[in-house]
């Protein structure tokens, strides 16, 4: 066993120096015509490691992420695609069939590139067609960073969901701008331009994926993360799969810990009051007999609710001169006729937005009244974009 993780040390020392000369800038012919000497292939696994060493050696994802393309041409042709038939849930032939499908729009956009006719009233008709197909990536790089990308992390691979991650975020810039461009300018080698950028970058990634994304899913995931992983993918809003043996250690913890379990999660009682009062508006729930069941507690109140209002029905809360409007939204509510209601009034130099939602249950069943109000004068007076923190 020694000499086993003895040689994988070595290799990935060695994988490790090869990228590291890459990155000084050496030439690249003959750090590949060394990686093709001395390494007959390499797994997903080992390359997860490989750019784990290297960030722990001071490089930056940002470099790593930059020069990521060469390390996939790099390791083309080499990986070990490890259990691809053992799986019983196998989520990742989604993904493949959808690279097979942007492979044959790369190959149709640089068909096209290869055609002597570059006239406006040809190129842009085409590629605008052509980027409308290509738009479909982005869900594609979602699901992956969505789905997949937890799990890798769950198994302590980081390094190389957030150096993709990245690399999907420039195409999406590449993408908005080449669409840009052919919606609003008439210089052809402009949009040539910008949309190959775009395309090259496509290509990149499918061979990213390809040879190191699922190779390294194939060998790091259990059969359960797939199951989980296939249920994801089929609704997004679902809890996550479990097993009965995890299902049962779950509740073991829950019970230990304490934690309310959510539709999504789990949180302290502790955690539900603290979120809660965090929130940037107030929020009083009526129960469906009526009586105000729960009142949140953030720093800055609009209404008054003191802690005797909680159990009291709601008609005795109001003035006799509007209490038949708030009864009239609860029967809306209740009924179904309405879901929410809104109101903004000007008070106390305040402007407030008030919002009354129905909640209902899993089957429907109305369970109470949520009233919102939130103070949004500063809202209302938002222009342009902030995008970093102050």
């Amino acid at each position: 066993m020694s000499e086993i993780i003895d040689n994988v040390s070595k290799r990935q020392e060695q994988l490790k120096t090869l990228i590291h000369r890459l990155h000084r800038g050496e030439d690249r012919a003959a750090v590949e015509a060394e990686f093709k000497r001395d390494f007959a292939y390499v797994t997903g696994a080992e390359i997860a490691q490989m750019e784990y060493n290297l960030v722990q050696d001071g490089v930056s994802v940002e470099e790593i992420q930059s020069l990521c393309d060469v390390h996939a041409s790099l390791f083309q042709g080499s990986l070990a695609e490890l259990h691809k038939d053992v799986l019983t849930i196998n989520p990742i032939t989604i993904f493949e069939e959808e690279n097979t499908e942007f492979s044959a729009l790369v190959d149709k956009a640089i068909k096209f590139k290869q055609e002597t006719n570059k006239s406006l009233n040809v190129v842009k008709p085409f590629l605008l067609d052509l980027i409308e197909k290509f738009r479909v990536v982005d869900a594609h790089y979602s699901k992956k960073e969505n789905v997949f990308f937890p799990f890798l992390e769950k198994h302590g691979i980081e390094t190389i969901p957030q150096v993709m991650w990245g690399v999907d975020n420039q195409i999406r810039e590449k993408l908005k701008d080449s669409f840009i461009s052919l919606n609003t300018s008439d210089d052809v080698s402009l949009i040539m331009d910008k949309f190959y950028q775009m395309v090259d970058m496509v290509k990149e990634m499918i061979t990213k994926e390809n040879m190191i994304l699922f190779p390294l899913l194939r060998d790091t995931l259990t059969e359960n993360d797939f199951k989980a992983i296939a249920q994801a993918l089929e609704n997004p809003e679902a809890g996550v799969y479990q097993s009965k043996e995890e299902t049962e250690s779950t509740e073991v913890i829950e019970a230990v810990n304490g934690d309310i379990r959510m539709s999504m999660g789990y949180l302290s009682t502790t955690e539900v009051n603290a979120l809660l009062n965090t929130l940037p508006f107030d929020m009083t729930f009526v129960d469906a007999n009526d009586k105000v069941k729960y009142v949140s507690q953030g720093k800055e109140r609009i209404f008054d609710r003191p802690a005797s209002v909680i159990g009291r029905p709601v008609h005795l809360c109001h003035p006799p001169q509007s209490v038949h409007i708030v009864m009239d939204i609860v029967s809306d509510l209740r009924s179904g006729k309405k879901d929410h209601e809104d109101f903004w009034i000007n008070f106390r130099g305040k402007f407030v937005y008030i919002r009354y939602y129905a909640v209902r249950g899993d089957m429907g069943e109305y369970l109470g009244c949520l009233e919102v109000t939130q103070e949004i004068s500063g809202i209302r007076s938002l222009e342009g974009e902030k995008r970093l923190a102050s």
